[in-house]
C-alpha cells in the first residue's frame, strides 16, 4: 500500500487532524497559540479552536470556509448556474439522485486506474472553471501532474462527501459560542465566487471579538489578502 493509496482515507478525518495539531502544541510545550489558515486551513483552524478554545490566543483566517454542506453544494453544484456548459459535463457522472461530490468520491476510489484518472481530470477541469472569475486566475489546469490531480481530487471529495466530518452537532456555524472572546480577523475577497463572502459575514456577526476585512478587488486569496493577513498577525504578535 502506498502512502497516497485511497485505502488510507478512513484514517484521514478532521478529528484526526485536530488531534495532530494538539499533539504538535503539546510537543512544543505551548500554553497557547495564534492560529492562521487559508481556505480549508481556516476550516481546520476553526474546528480546532472550537475543541480547544483555551489554547487559542487569536485567529487570523483568510479566504474563509467552514466546511458546511451549504458551501460544498454551492461550489460543486450551485455555482453551475454561472457555468452551465461546464457543469453539465462535470455532473454527467452522477447516478440517480447522487450528489456530484459523492459521484466523484466514488469514481476516485474505483479500482480501475483509468476511471480514477478520468475523474481526476474532470475534477481538475471543474476547479479551473469555477475559479475563472477570480481576478488572479490564470488559464489552464489547476495541476499539471496526474498524481497531483488524483491526490488533490481524492482528498477534496473524501472530505466534502463527508461534509468535512463536521456534520450535525459538529457544524462550525452551530458552535461559534465556544469562540466567544477570542480576537479574530477574517479576510476575504469580494470576487470569491467559489466561496462567497456570506460565510465570513456569518462568522463575523456571531463572533463578538471579530473584525471582517473584505478586499474588493480579489477572489479566493490574493496578494492584498496575504498582506493584510501578515499585518494582522504582526499586530497580534506585538501585544
Amino acid at each position: 500500500m502506498t502512502i497516497d493509496s485511497p485505502d488510507t482515507l478512513a484514517l484521514n478525518t478532521t478529528q484526526s487532524l485536530i488531534r495532530d495539531l494538539e499533539a504538535l502544541r503539546e510537543h512544543f510545550d505551548l500554553a497557547g497559540w495564534l492560529l492562521h489558515g487559508v481556505s480549508w486551513g481556516s476550516t481546520l483552524a476553526l474546528a480546532y479552536a472550537i475543541e480547544h478554545p483555551e489554547k487559542v490566543t487569536e485567529l487570523v483566517l483568510t479566504a474563509v470556509t467552514t466546511g458546511s454542506r451549504e458551501e460544498i453544494d454551492w461550489i460543486t453544484e450551485g455555482v453551475g448556474i454561472l457555468f452551465p456548459e461546464a457543469w453539465e459535463k462535470f455532473a454527467s457522472v452522477r447516478r440517480g439522485d447522487e450528489r456530484v461530490v459523492e459521484a466523484y468520491a466514488r469514481l476516485l476510489r474505483d479500482p480501475d486506474p483509468d476511471i480514477q484518472s478520468a475523474a481526476a481530470a474532470a475534477w481538475d477541469s471543474w476547479e479551473s472553471t469555477h475559479i475563472s472569475l477570480d481576478p488572479n486566475w490564470i488559464p489552464g489546469p489547476l495541476h499539471e501532474d496526474l498524481r497531483a490531480k488524483k491526490n488533490f481530487a481524492t482528498l477534496v471529495t473524501h472530505y466534502w462527501s463527508n461534509e468535512c466530518f463536521l456534520q450535525g452537532d459538529r457544524r462550525i456555524l452551530g458552535r461559534l459560542a465556544a469562540l466567544d472572546g477570542i480576537p479574530t480577523v477574517l479576510i476575504h475577497g469580494r470576487h470569491d465566487v467559489s466561496g462567497p463572502v456570506i460565510t465570513p459575514w456569518r462568522l463575523h456577526k456571531a463572533m463578538t471579538q471579530s473584525r471582517l476585512i473584505v478586499v474588493e478587488t480579489e477572489g479566493h486569496g490574493g496578494a492584498e489578502e496575504m498582506e493584510l493577513t501578515t499585518a494582522a498577525t504582526d499586530e497580534f504578535a506585538a501585544h
